[in-house]
């Protein structure tokens, strides 16, 4: 965790006079969101769980994150893009985070760096000069036993030297290498089904230079390519949609560009295929626009179709956005992650849902604050890279998750702070929960019911493990 003084400096470059010498005796863990306020961020429904600066990684600017939960025992990790090298934090119990270590650049420093995961291994590419593919393998985490490590890689791909970006389809076992020196700067082909024995595939080159790239095997409303491979590329002026099935031989099914074009940087598909949500990073900048979000209606992949435009609340600058089920997550660069509703997109009606910003000197155009957010771990545990500091927030519901078991459901009632087990089709026997330090908390045996209630307010802020018949069954975070 930051030490107080650390926290202190952040709190240096934003807030003056009373606010600084109120902060200055006090170091926060958790920070709950309190009357659009969590300390100094602004905030809409996220708390914010513990914070790094990224001088606590070793670096001076953060750039990239993703994220990986260990098949093994569910635990979470927050990979976070530096200057300087890449750095891997255990978020498993996310108000007291520990910074495992880091794997050093390969070659030079470089404000761009970006990393993708796949089969429990992190790709990490950078625009430093020479930097190639590096591989590192994730379950090394799992045994560190001195943190913060100094990391080796476990493998590196020299095919192309500086790469802008990765897109990996998880589905195939391919990566996408963005904007490096081949094949025109469009994407070069990567078999990485043997993660550390990647093999080059080809690579495509027609439609120009790459920025960013939405890979999948195709379920959406377009049949003629069902179960295909398609390919969704940002391409500095518009966007293409290529068939990348056969790696030899893919084909450009079509392109599509839109009004007041500055530069296409980034999208995400809706989990059903039908839509394509795009951001342009400088048309704020260049237009004077409110963040803008465009949306392509891909119904008819051959002949994709402008569906509307989504103006935010803020002149920030948009940067990376993911679909989550009807959340899109925007990294909103100084108006910090903006949740937008898009449950009724295809009635052209989305909103601003929620939203925390970790750089609250303003909202203006431009290139500070948030550079990357990762939505995807089950916790709802979300990690926020910002350019000066590493961020874990989550909404202020406190939260049940599964591992892998079904046959029990959880419902808490944070206001009454009561937890209540249902059993979905077998009797409950026995409860134990322990924290995140395997320390008994809850024993109950020789039960013989279908439904259970537990208070829990005598139970401490964190992480807590629910074992229900001799069984590992869910985890939950009390906030």
């Amino acid at each position: 965790m930051p030490c107080c003084n650390q926290i202190i400096e952040i709190m240096k470059k934003k807030i003056l006079g009373l606010l600084f010498l109120f902060f200055t005796f006090v170091c926060f863990s958790q920070t709950p969101c309190d009357s659009g306020m969590a300390g100094i961020y602004p905030c809409n429904g996220f708390d914010l769980l513990s914070e790094f600066t990224v001088q606590d990684l070793g670096s001076t600017r953060g750039n990239d994150s993703w994220g990986w939960t260990d098949p093994q025992d569910g635990k979470e990790y927050a990979i976070i893009g530096l200057n300087n090298g890449t750095a891997f934090i255990d978020i498993s119990d996310p108000i007291n985070p520990i910074y495992l270590g880091r794997l050093d650049t390969h070659t030079g420093d470089s404000i761009w760096r970006d990393v993708k995961v796949y089969n429990n291994h992190a790709f990490i590419v950078s625009e430093a000069s020479g930097h190639g593919m590096q591989i590192f393998d994730l379950t090394r985490l799992r045994s560190v036993a001195n943190p913060p490590e100094t990391f080796n890689v476990d493998a590196h791909y020299n095919g192309f030297g500086n790469s802008h970006n990765i897109a990996i389809n998880e589905e195939t076992g391919y990566a996408y290498s963005l904007g490096d020196n081949t094949f025109s700067g469009g994407a070069h082909f990567i078999d990485i089904s043997d993660p550390v024995n990647p093999i080059a595939t080809g690579g495509f080159a027609a439609g120009g230079y790459t920025h960013d790239a939405h890979i999948v095997i195709y379920e959406g409303p377009d049949s003629d390519y069902t179960g295909r491979e398609i390919y969704v590329g940002s391409n500095e002026t518009d966007v293409v949609i290529v068939d990348v099935t056969d790696k030899n031989n893919p084909q450009q099914i079509s392109s599509i560009s839109y009004s007041n074009v500055a530069y296409t940087h980034q999208g995400w598909l809706t989990e059903d295929h039908r839509y394509f949500l795009l951001g342009d990073e400088a048309d704020e900048i260049d237009f004077g626009f409110n963040t803008r979000t465009i949306i392509f209606d891909f119904e008819d992949l051959d002949n994709p179709v402008f569906h509307f435009e989504y103006s935010g609340t803020t002149s920030a600058t948009d940067h990376n956005g993911y679909v989550k089920g009807d959340k899109f997550y925007i990294s909103n660069n100084a108006a910090g992650l903006r949740v937008l509703n898009i449950e009724d997109i295809a009635n052209q009606n989305i909103f601003e849902e929620s939203f925390f910003d970790s750089y609250p000197a303003d909202n203006s155009a431009g290139y500070t604050g948030v550079w990357n957010v990762y939505p995807f771990f089950e916790s709802g545990v979300i990690v926020m890279s910002d350019r000066e500091n590493i961020l874990f927030v989550k909404d202020p519901l406190l939260s049940i998750n599964d591992f892998n078991n079904t046959a029990f459901s959880m419902h808490p009632n944070p206001v009454s702070n009561v937890l209540t087990i249902d059993s979905k089709n077998k009797i409950i026997s026995s409860i134990i929960i322990n924290d995140i330090s395997g320390k008994l908390l809850y024993s109950e045996n020789n039960l013989n019911t279908m439904t259970k209630n537990i208070q829990f307010s005598e139970f401490a802020k964190g992480l807590y493990f629910i074992t229900i018949n001799n069984q590992l069954t869910k985890k939950f975070i009390k906030k």
